[in-house]
């Protein structure tokens, strides 16, 4: 197991989507409608995202690569990587992490829509 550290981006980034699908979980239940809105399946895709890196970062459901365009928060020298949230979506989410500060760590650094 895996303890999850985060940068402040990437804590804002997760308390605002569980925000969103709570809201909205509220309100359908209010209605008693009972198919969950895209914001509350992409939280919940999120937070699978999330428990398979802290089981394992290599989850082959996670399909996790070296991702370039961001630069790791402490040593220049290590990777950031990328995983996947959503697949074969419009804007699909990802998770880009990385090893670290200490070992058994991973630190969040974002999650966002991909580009």
């Amino acid at each position: 197991m895996f303890d999850l550290q985060w940068t402040e981006e990437a804590e804002r980034i997760y308390h605002e989507l569980e925000h969103q699908a709570n809201e909205i979980k509220k309100k359908r239940e209010k209605k008693q409608k009972s198919k969950s809105s895209k914001q509350e399946g992409l939280f919940k895709q999120v937070q699978k995202t999330l428990r398979h890196l802290r089981e394992n970062p290599r989850h082959p459901g996670l399909e996790t690569h070296p991702y370039s365009s961001l630069e790791h928060p402490w040593d220049s020298s290590q990777k950031v990587f990328e995983a996947y949230a959503q697949n074969n979506t419009p804007a699909a989410y990802r998770v880009f992490w990385c090893y670290g500060p200490d070992k058994k760590q991973v630190t969040i650094i974002t999650i966002t829509a991909h580009p």
